[in-house]
């Protein structure tokens, strides 16, 4: 597998406050979710690895990554600053099974920072609902919330630490939208506040009329309620800074893994990585090269897609994958 290197280049600024680690950083907790999907989709391990790589001279701050769900010991979260997971959600999100929904209790509890991306927004309303509009702001929710795949254009960006050096953008990719956020929050595409909390819409985008009449990946729909809204801009990533301290944010694209090679769209994750850890974004946001070739490794090892059935097999019903 070719060496993977990536140029970056980073502006020194101060920390917003004390680091908590011994040697005086900031410590992001970085998660990847187990394989799914076929090749180049939900591509976790390759993900994060990027990622991690184009953080690495960033001052100030140690990326502790870890896959497969979950941390190989939770003691690495005592002086964890954020906890980042980048993998499948809904009924068996990391962060909901095996305990794990107690374990980042406590640690929001304290005011560490929190991020979700891809499927990792989506959670069972039931299993943690609350917790992740107290927590994130909001979270995907079946069949209110959709997930066609769309081009989304960028044309307008807040003014926020993480759009820092980002330029107006369009992509394809499976961008969620109309999240469950918190009541206070529900518009989606305002800044606002509630108890102390406030909400900021990041990258917000117009579906276009035949995006919201579906197909949508799972249920296929359309939902009458997503196609009401015709016109309206939805926000497919955002960010919180809550009352107890902590920062939190949700980032929906993430499916196609060819789209870290995306200028705009990684420096916009990179940023939110940054932020969401309380380190102070560059005042052109995090730099960073990727190559195609650094595209491809580090790939999960996933069969080849199933040839297409003819016309004389009989269809099945599609199933969303990891959920089922």
């Amino acid at each position: 597998m070719k060496a993977f290197f990536l140029l970056c280049t980073f502006v020194l600024l101060p920390l917003a406050s004390k680091a908590l680690t011994p040697d005086g950083k900031r410590k992001l907790v970085f998660i990847a979710g187990k394989p799914s999907h076929p090749p180049g989709m939900h591509e976790f391990r390759a993900g994060t690895i990027l990622l991690e790589k184009c953080l690495k001279a960033v001052p100030n701050l140690v990326v502790d990554r870890h896959e497969m769900g979950w941390v190989k010991d939770e003691a690495t979260f005592a002086d964890a600053d954020a906890v980042v997971i980048y993998a499948d959600g809904g009924a068996k999100h990391p962060a909901v099974v095996d305990g794990h929904l107690e374990t980042l209790r406590a640690l929001i509890a304290k005011g560490t920072g929190f991020g979700c991306m891809h499927y990792g927004v989506e959670v069972v309303a039931d299993q943690a609902g609350k917790e992740f509009q107290a927590w994130l702001g909001g979270h995907y929710e079946n069949a209110f919330s959709c997930n066609p795949i769309w081009d989304a254009s960028y044309t307008v960006l807040p003014v926020h630490p993480i759009t820092r050096g980002v330029q107006p953008f369009t992509t394809k990719d499976e961008w969620y939208f109309h999240m469950r956020f918190r009541p206070a929050f529900q518009d989606g595409i305002h800044a606002a506040s509630d108890q102390g909390t406030t909400f900021s819409p990041i990258l917000t985008a117009v579906p276009t009329d035949a995006t919201r009449d579906g197909p949508y990946v799972y249920p296929k729909g359309p939902y009458p309620h997503i196609q009401a809204e015709k016109g309206q801009p939805e926000t497919m990533m955002w960010a919180v800074e809550r009352a107890d301290g902590g920062r939190g944010f949700g980032f929906t694209g993430g499916h196609f893994h060819e789209n870290w090679g995306n200028d705009p769209v990684r420096k916009a994750v990179l940023n939110a990585l940054v932020w969401v850890a309380k380190v102070d974004v560059p005042a052109g946001g995090i730099e960073s090269k990727v190559t195609p070739e650094e595209l491809k490794a580090n790939l999960d090892p996933k069969p080849a897609p199933k040839p297409k059935k003819t016309a004389m097999e009989p269809p099945k019903v599609f199933q969303r994958f990891a959920q089922k």
